[in-house]
Protein backbone atom coordinates (compact mmCIF):
# COMPACT_ATOMS: atom_id res chain seq x y z
CA UNK A 1 0.00 0.00 0.00
CA UNK A 2 1.52 3.38 -1.05
CA UNK A 3 1.27 6.18 1.63
CA UNK A 4 -0.31 9.37 0.34
CA UNK A 5 1.55 12.47 1.90
CA UNK A 6 -0.75 15.46 2.45
CA UNK A 7 0.97 18.79 2.71
CA UNK A 8 -0.88 22.33 3.64
CA UNK A 9 -2.35 24.52 1.28
CA UNK A 10 -1.98 28.00 1.37
CA UNK A 11 -4.89 29.84 1.33
CA UNK A 12 -5.93 33.98 0.94
CA UNK A 13 -8.04 35.65 3.45
CA UNK A 14 -8.90 39.40 2.44
CA UNK A 15 -9.59 42.19 4.85
CA UNK A 16 -11.84 44.29 2.97
CA UNK A 17 -12.56 47.18 4.84
CA UNK A 18 -15.17 49.84 4.46
CA UNK A 19 -16.23 52.86 6.63
CA UNK A 20 -15.14 50.77 10.38
CA UNK A 21 -16.53 47.72 8.51
CA UNK A 22 -15.25 44.86 7.13
CA UNK A 23 -16.90 41.88 4.25
CA UNK A 24 -18.05 38.41 5.43
CA UNK A 25 -19.31 35.70 3.36
CA UNK A 26 -21.35 33.13 4.69
CA UNK A 27 -19.63 29.96 3.18
CA UNK A 28 -21.50 27.08 1.16
CA UNK A 29 -20.57 23.79 -0.40
CA UNK A 30 -17.49 23.18 1.21
CA UNK A 31 -15.43 22.58 4.56
CA UNK A 32 -16.65 25.55 7.35
CA UNK A 33 -20.01 25.55 5.72
CA UNK A 34 -22.40 27.92 7.06
CA UNK A 35 -19.85 29.98 8.64
CA UNK A 36 -18.75 33.38 8.00
CA UNK A 37 -15.27 34.50 6.22
CA UNK A 38 -13.76 36.91 4.55
CA UNK A 39 -13.26 36.57 0.83
CA UNK A 40 -10.40 34.83 -0.59
CA UNK A 41 -9.13 31.41 -1.64
CA UNK A 42 -6.18 29.42 -2.33
CA UNK A 43 -3.12 30.97 -3.90
CA UNK A 44 -2.45 30.17 -7.31
CA UNK A 45 1.35 28.66 -8.68
CA UNK A 46 3.34 31.52 -9.44
CA UNK A 47 0.50 34.12 -7.85
CA UNK A 48 1.60 37.20 -6.23
CA UNK A 49 -0.39 37.70 -3.04
CA UNK A 50 -1.48 41.16 -4.11
CA UNK A 51 -2.51 39.82 -7.46
CA UNK A 52 -4.86 36.74 -5.65
CA UNK A 53 -6.06 39.31 -3.12
CA UNK A 54 -7.82 41.39 -6.10
CA UNK A 55 -9.04 38.46 -8.44
CA UNK A 56 -10.46 36.56 -5.54
CA UNK A 57 -12.72 39.57 -4.20
CA UNK A 58 -13.81 40.21 -7.49
CA UNK A 59 -14.52 36.99 -8.62
CA UNK A 60 -16.56 36.26 -5.44
CA UNK A 61 -17.36 39.44 -4.32
CA UNK A 62 -17.44 41.74 -7.36
CA UNK A 63 -15.80 44.56 -5.95
CA UNK A 64 -12.14 46.11 -6.05
CA UNK A 65 -10.21 47.00 -3.26
CA UNK A 66 -7.08 49.29 -3.13
CA UNK A 67 -4.20 50.35 -0.50
CA UNK A 68 -3.69 46.94 -0.37
CA UNK A 69 -1.09 45.48 2.63
CA UNK A 70 0.37 42.22 3.83
CA UNK A 71 -1.53 41.40 7.56
CA UNK A 72 -0.92 38.40 9.81
CA UNK A 73 -1.61 34.64 8.87
CA UNK A 74 -2.82 32.19 10.72
CA UNK A 75 -1.92 27.89 11.03
CA UNK A 76 -5.55 26.21 10.62
CA UNK A 77 -6.24 22.56 11.56
CA UNK A 78 -9.54 21.16 9.90
CA UNK A 79 -9.62 18.48 11.98
CA UNK A 80 -12.35 16.55 10.98
CA UNK A 81 -12.16 17.49 7.10
CA UNK A 82 -8.39 16.37 7.37
CA UNK A 83 -7.50 19.90 6.26
CA UNK A 84 -4.34 21.97 7.11
CA UNK A 85 -3.93 25.38 5.35
CA UNK A 86 -1.50 28.27 6.32
CA UNK A 87 -3.78 31.05 5.75
CA UNK A 88 -2.32 34.52 4.57
CA UNK A 89 -4.28 37.51 5.57
CA UNK A 90 -4.45 40.37 3.35
CA UNK A 91 -5.57 44.15 4.23
CA UNK A 92 -7.31 46.22 1.87
CA UNK A 93 -9.61 49.13 1.46
CA UNK A 94 -12.79 48.61 -0.52
CA UNK A 95 -12.72 50.92 -3.89
CA UNK A 96 -15.56 50.37 -6.01
CA UNK A 97 -18.71 48.08 -6.98
CA UNK A 98 -21.44 46.30 -4.82
CA UNK A 99 -20.56 43.49 -2.94
CA UNK A 100 -22.69 40.45 -4.70
CA UNK A 101 -22.81 36.90 -4.91
CA UNK A 102 -20.75 35.79 -8.15
CA UNK A 103 -20.10 32.47 -6.89
CA UNK A 104 -23.51 30.94 -5.47
CA UNK A 105 -22.32 27.38 -4.83
CA UNK A 106 -19.43 28.50 -2.54
CA UNK A 107 -21.58 31.60 -0.59
CA UNK A 108 -25.08 32.40 0.81
CA UNK A 109 -24.60 36.00 1.08
CA UNK A 110 -22.01 39.15 1.78
CA UNK A 111 -22.59 42.01 4.52
CA UNK A 112 -20.68 44.49 6.23
CA UNK A 113 -19.88 44.24 10.17
CA UNK A 114 -18.45 46.17 12.50
CA UNK A 115 -15.50 44.35 13.87
CA UNK A 116 -17.03 44.67 17.14
CA UNK A 117 -20.35 42.94 15.98
CA UNK A 118 -18.94 40.31 14.13
CA UNK A 119 -22.10 37.27 12.81
CA UNK A 120 -21.46 33.82 14.39
CA UNK A 121 -20.51 30.76 13.68
CA UNK A 122 -16.97 31.84 11.90
CA UNK A 123 -14.62 30.67 10.07
CA UNK A 124 -11.62 28.62 11.55
CA UNK A 125 -9.00 30.92 10.12
CA UNK A 126 -10.91 34.08 11.34
CA UNK A 127 -11.16 32.67 14.51
CA UNK A 128 -7.89 31.86 14.92
CA UNK A 129 -6.91 35.53 13.78
CA UNK A 130 -9.18 37.29 16.59
CA UNK A 131 -7.16 34.72 19.10
CA UNK A 132 -3.90 36.97 17.89
CA UNK A 133 -6.20 39.80 19.09
CA UNK A 134 -6.01 41.35 15.86
CA UNK A 135 -7.82 44.18 14.76
CA UNK A 136 -7.98 45.47 10.83
CA UNK A 137 -8.52 49.04 12.03
CA UNK A 138 -4.99 49.47 14.28
CA UNK A 139 -2.00 50.85 12.34
CA UNK A 140 0.57 48.05 14.50
CA UNK A 141 -0.98 45.03 12.58
CA UNK A 142 -0.02 46.55 9.39
CA UNK A 143 3.15 44.76 7.57
CA UNK A 144 4.89 45.90 4.62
Amino acid sequence: MVKQTIYPRVGVGVIVRRSGFVLLGKRKGSHGAFTWNFPGGHLDFGESLYSCAKREVWEEAGIKIKNINKGPYTNDIFVEENKHYLTLFILADFASGKARVKEPLKCEEWAWFSWQKLPSPLFLPLKNLLKQGFSPFEGKNLLK
